[in-house]
């Protein structure tokens, strides 16, 4: 495999949890710009029709990232008008989930419970999603994913908005890149806080860790290579995967897809 796991900053429990809602904020501004939502919901669409299914699930949601604007998108262009969204994750983010279940929307839920994305229960019915997540997976965590996707017959879509296919050597040069980047992008942050302005510009702590993150989580993305061998052993006749890449204003993102032929999921 070409992906190597190193370690990302917000992976570390120590991580103090407001850098780390710090620089969630910041990724949601990148998936803005990216149109990450707009994508999403182009795939999406496809596995919800090709299942006839109204429900998403979506794994390793932390704070939640771009689904519920995904969802909002599928509504509003595509006519999924009863469409179910429900947002987990192993370590849930209590705040977040609180906020979003006050919402009042009985068709938007955060599952309070941990939820392992590689060993679901068997009767959740719907399309499972992890948006940028699967590269924080190690290889054998990642393939009990897919397996369990496959086995249990349920659709899943794998989004990640780097395609980790510029050489070795490249890597590490996103990490100046990244740094400065940082200035410049984050006035498009929303909600801003006095936090997200202090450790930008007068102590630049997050520009340093969104550098190095961004830089791994690069060199952590599955290619397209690798999927196939994560894939290896999950062929049949009634299930099938599709695997591409999506090109984006800066770079290539990557999708996979999985869906069982022939069955409608309620």
């Amino acid at each position: 495999m070409k992906r190597i796991h190193l370690f990302e900053f917000e992976d570390f429990s120590w991580f103090p949890g407001w850098l780390r809602e710090c620089m969630t904020r910041y990724i949601m501004a990148i998936h803005k710009l990216l149109n990450t939502s707009d994508d999403l919901a182009v795939l999406l669409s496809k596995l919800l029709g090709q299942t006839h299914s109204n429900q998403i699930i979506d794994l390793c949601s932390g704070s939640g990232g771009p689904m519920l604007e995904v969802r909002e998108i599928l509504i509003s262009e595509y006519g999924y008008n009863e469409l179910d969204l429900t947002l987990s994750d192993l370590y849930p983010h209590k705040e977040i989930a609180s906020r979003i279940n006050n919402f009042g929307n009985p068709k938007i839920k955060y599952v309070l419970e941990p939820v392992n994305a590689a060993d679901l229960d068997k009767d959740q019915k719907g399309v499972r999603t992890l948006v940028c997540s699967m590269h924080h997976m190690k290889r054998e965590i990642a393939r009990e994913i897919l397996k369990d996707a496959y086995s249990a017959k349920q659709p899943i879509c794998i989004f990640e908005i780097s395609d980790n296919a510029t050489p070795k050597w490249l890597w590490w040069i996103a990490i100046p890149i990244n740094f400065l980047s940082v200035f410049f992008i984050t006035p498009l942050v929303r909600p801003m806080t006095w936090k997200q302005i202090v450790f930008t510009y007068l102590i630049p702590l997050l520009p340093i860790f969104i550098a190095w993150d961004g830089a791994v989580s690069n060199a952590r993305t599955y290619t397209l290579s690798d999927l196939d061998v994560l894939l290896k052993g999950m062929e049949s006749e009634s299930y099938t995967w599709e695997k591409a890449t999506i090109k984006g204003k800066v770079g290539n993102k990557l999708y996979l897809l999985g869906y069982p032929i022939g069955e409608k999921q309620f």
